[in-house]
């Protein structure tokens, strides 16, 4: 069985990036339970992918799809790319070409940087509101009904979703370098995490955190991205291969198994909700009934204590009728499932060949 948590890890490098859906399709109305979940790592290269440095990203891509044909727009600068990728458009059809641009209508004395608030509200005013020309996806989800949340440890946030205050965003939340929009979705996670960190690692792991425990606390929205800042800040001061350049990689790693398993607390959640008693343990003797739940990336497994047929029925049941499920085998056949003694045959079949 799957949950429809689709996770896309975008790694930005020199020569690598990717861009996402043009603006221009039409807004197709969220469904429920189907989330996107796009994962930048900035400045990470494709050849530190490996299991020993990035086991989660390792064991993910090697469980979905890698795209190797795709490279950054130019110039391969964080607020150029990070515009392309969520617009879907080349910088001279968003408006954006440079993280440092001179723009006299804003500031005649000196350049300016992109993305930071005073700049970016100033040239919405005088552009009227189109100092990106074209939607970014956050932006076309919400005004098909769906809820955004943008957590980037980097200033680029900004970029990705700058319309949040508006009043057609009910419940999104843009979090960038420490600051926020709405201001006030920021005061509970400082409550709970203090302060944004001055140290880079830090920053990465505060942003995720802030993430998956605030702004995921009533459920996954329809469109989620999370952008790291590593391992990009660490190579300018180092190197990239430099052992601390290493470390920072690690870091990204953890902070996206971070993400992967926040994705699975999620799935439970959803059966905590429809009524059942689904756990990953059980903190007493399990009774007939109870349902423990044992999560593998793509794929759950799902046990009912003493083998309860009712109990399996309205699981099953409930699942077919849900958005985020695949296909289903049951140990005993039961209508619309596979049973588990026909899935080994066909993998046995399957080695035979």
């Amino acid at each position: 069985m799957f949950f429809k948590y689709r996770v896309i890890v975008r790694i930005f490098a020199p020569i690598l990036c990717a861009l996402s859906a043009s603006s221009t399709l039409p807004a197709e109305k969220p469904k429920p339970n189907r989330h996107v979940v796009v994962v930048v790592w900035d400045g990470m290269r494709p050849d530190f992918v490996s299991e020993k440095n990035t086991p989660a990203l390792w064991k993910l891509a090697h469980e979905g799809v890698i795209f190797r044909n795709h490279h950054a727009v130019y110039p391969s600068a964080t607020n150029v790319n990070g515009t392309a990728l969520v617009t879907g458009v080349y910088p001279g059809h968003s408006g954006l070409i440079a993280n440092h641009e001179y723009r006299p209508e804003i500031d005649r004395n000196r350049s300016i940087d992109v993305e930071i608030p005073e700049v970016v509200e100033k040239a919405d005013e005088l552009s009227n509101g189109k100092y990106i020309s074209v939607p970014t996806i956050a932006e076309l989800v919400q005004r098909a009904g769906g809820r955004t949340a943008i957590a980037t440890a980097k200033t680029v946030g900004l970029l990705l979703d700058r319309h949040v205050d508006l009043g057609r965003a009910e419940n999104c939340v843009t979090l960038f370098a420490g600051e926020s929009r709405p201001l006030d979705a920021l005061t509970a996670i400082l409550a709970a995490l203090g302060p944004f960190p001055s140290a880079h690692l830090q920053q990465d792991a505060w942003t995720t955190k802030a993430l998956t425990d605030f702004l995921w606390k009533g459920g996954v929205p329809a469109f989620s991205l999370l952008w790291l800042g590593e391992p990009d800040l660490t190579q300018h001061e180092s190197a990239p291969g430099a052992q601390q350049a290493l470390a920072a990689i690690k870091s990204c790693d953890e902070n996206l198994a971070a993400v992967l398993s926040a994705l699975d607390r999620q799935g439970r959640k959803i059966l905590n909700d429809a009524g059942f008693g689904a756990t990953t343990e059980f903190a007493d003797e399990p009774r007939s009934g109870d349902i423990m739940v044992a999560g593998n990336s793509g794929t759950v497994l799902f046990y009912t204590e003493g083998r309860d047929s009712e109990v399996t029925r309205h699981l099953v049941e409930f699942l077919q009728q849900t958005d985020f499920a695949g296909v289903i085998f049951t140990k005993e056949p039961m209508q619309g499932t596979f049973g588990l003694e026909q899935a080994r045959s066909t993998i046995n079949t399957r080695r035979m060949w």
